[in-house]
C-alpha cells in the first residue's frame, strides 16, 4: 500500500483523518499537545499567494469542551465497540465525575486515543502533552489504551516563567509545570535515542544555565 499520507499535511478533525487517510500500524512517533480550558478560540489564517490575509478565516476549534450530542454519541462508541478496559473506565468516570466538561474532554479525547493506538507501530512511541488539571484522568486513559505495562515516563515540562504566575497568589505554589505522558506500543518497543557529542549538549548542561533562570522562589 502507497503510503501518500506521508509528508502532507491535513487540516481538520484529526479524528476524521486519522480514520479515512491513516492506515493500522504506519506511525512510529505521535506527539499531540491538546488544549483544555484555556478560554480560547483558535483560528486558521489563509494568506493570499501576494502574502495578504484571506478574506476566509476558518475557525479551527475552541478548547473549551462541552456535553452535548457529539461527546454523548462519542462516549457510546467508546463504551460498545472500543476495548473493554477503556470502556469500564470511561463508565466509572462519568459515575464519578457528572456529564460535564472535563467528562466531554476526556471522552473525545479516548475515542482518538483509540485511533492513535491503531495507527502507532508497535515499535513506535506516543507523547501526550498536557497540564495537571486533566494529567491524572488521561494517564488512566492511557493505560486504558495503550496498556499500564506500556508506560514509560511521566515526563516534567518546566517552565522558567509560569504562566499568570502573578495571579496565582501568595497562598499558592507556583503552577510552573507541564506533564508529557509517554508510552510506547507494545513491550517490544525500545526508545529510540541519539547519541550527541558533548560539545553539543553543553549549551544546555545545568552549570551553561543562568543562575537567574534556575532559582527558585
Amino acid at each position: 500500500m502507497a503510503e501518500a499520507w506521508i509528508n502532507k499535511l491535513y487540516f481538520g478533525d484529526n479524528l476524521d483523518v486519522l480514520r479515512e487517510h491513516i492506515p493500522d500500524a504506519s506511525v512510529d512517533l505521535i506527539y499531540l499537545d491538546p488544549p483544555f480550558n484555556s478560554k480560547a478560540t483558535y483560528n486558521v489564517l489563509f494568506a493570499e499567494k501576494n502574502g495578504t490575509e484571506s478574506a476566509a478565516q476558518i475557525t479551527a476549534f475552541e478548547d473549551t469542551w462541552h456535553w452535548g450530542l457529539e461527546s454523548e454519541e462519542a462516549y457510546h462508541e467508546v463504551v460498545t465497540d472500543g476495548p473493554a478496559k477503556l470502556g469500564d473506565l470511561l463508565q466509572a468516570l462519568r459515575m464519578f465525575l457528572g456529564p460535564n466538561d472535563m467528562m466531554a474532554y476526556l471522552t473525545m479525547m479516548a475515542i482518538r486515543l483509540v485511533e492513535l493506538h491503531r495507527v502507532l507501530k508497535l515499535t513506535g512511541t506516543i507523547y501526550l502533552h498536557c497540564d495537571p488539571t486533566a494529567s491524572h484522568y488521561l494517564k488512566a486513559l492511557m493505560d486504558g489504551v495503550f496498556g499500564h505495562h506500556n508506560f514509560q515516563n511521566d515526563i516534567s515540562w518546566n517552565r522558567t516563567v509560569p504562566k499568570s504566575h502573578f495571579r496565582q497568589g501568595p497562598t499558592n505554589w507556583p503552577r510552573v509545570h507541564d506533564c508529557i505522558l509517554h508510552y510506547r506500543g507494545c513491550v517490544c518497543g525500545v526508545l529510540q535515542t541519539k547519541i550527541y557529542a558533548e560539545e553539543a549538549l553543553a549549551p544546555y548542561a545545568a552549570h551553561a544555565i543562568p543562575p537567574a533562570a534556575n532559582s527558585y522562589h
